[in-house]
């Protein structure tokens, strides 16, 4: 039996994953792909009036469960600080983090935020630290971008990754709906999801599709 193929997701936050790439994580998986999720930080940023603590068990029981909905093979937080992932990223550990992580999974495609998702520094700092490292360790695979929370700018005209997720944007809702202490911004960013996908499935003749900009 050939080895399955692994893919990996960089993202900042709990959520983000499923987000911008929960449909395709869970058409990923039905064919066979380990995917895993690699989150930078707890989300803690979203309980201030919580004890870190509290709000980051909280945070990674739910992104745990929103990853089995969708098949993904396993959840690794980085436990960096929420809100200051710009600073944060420039220890030296954390490449040597990201080094081993690539080493262990050896990934044939990595997907992480796009450099237009810039409403949360935090996306930006992602975005940046793992291209900048890929193009380091002169990774040889795919490296795709999602966006969050903002439309497409600088990108427009860049390859893109198509992918038909008609049969798994159930898996996605149902997904989203495992964290349930995001309820306020899901509640403002669910019809979003479902517009885009829309969207992006009739561009393509699908009944949803989710978009990739292809950066390597």
């Amino acid at each position: 039996m050939a080895k399955k193929q692994n893919v990996v997701v960089f993202c900042a936050h709990p959520d983000d994953e499923i987000i911008g790439a929960g449909g395709t994580i869970a058409k990923y998986s039905k064919e066979g792909y380990n995917v895993y999720a690699v989150i930078f930080s707890y989300g803690e940023g979203s309980h201030w009036w919580l004890k870190k603590k509290y709000t980051a068990e909280m945070r990674v029981k739910e992104s745990q469960e929103a990853g089995k909905v969708v098949g993904v093979k396993d959840t690794v937080f980085l436990g960096l600080q929420d809100l200051h992932l710009t600073s944060e990223i420039k220890q030296p550990r954390v490449k040597q983090i990201l080094k081993d992580i690539m080493k262990k999974y050896k990934p044939v495609k990595v997907f992480t935020h796009s450099m237009d998702d810039v409403l949360y520094k935090d996306h930006k700092a992602v975005h940046e630290i793992i291209t900048t490292f890929l193009d380091e360790i002169k990774y040889s695979g795919e490296l795709y971008a999602f966006n969050i929370w903002t439309m497409n700018v600088r990108k427009t005209d860049s390859p893109k990754l198509i992918v038909d997720i008609s049969d798994t944007f159930g898996d996605k809702i149902k997904s989203l709906k495992c964290f349930s202490s995001q309820w306020l911004a899901l509640a403002q960013l669910t019809p979003a999801v479902y517009a885009r996908a829309m969207k992006n499935g009739f561009k393509h003749g699908y009944r949803y599709a989710e978009e990739f900009y292809k950066l390597k």
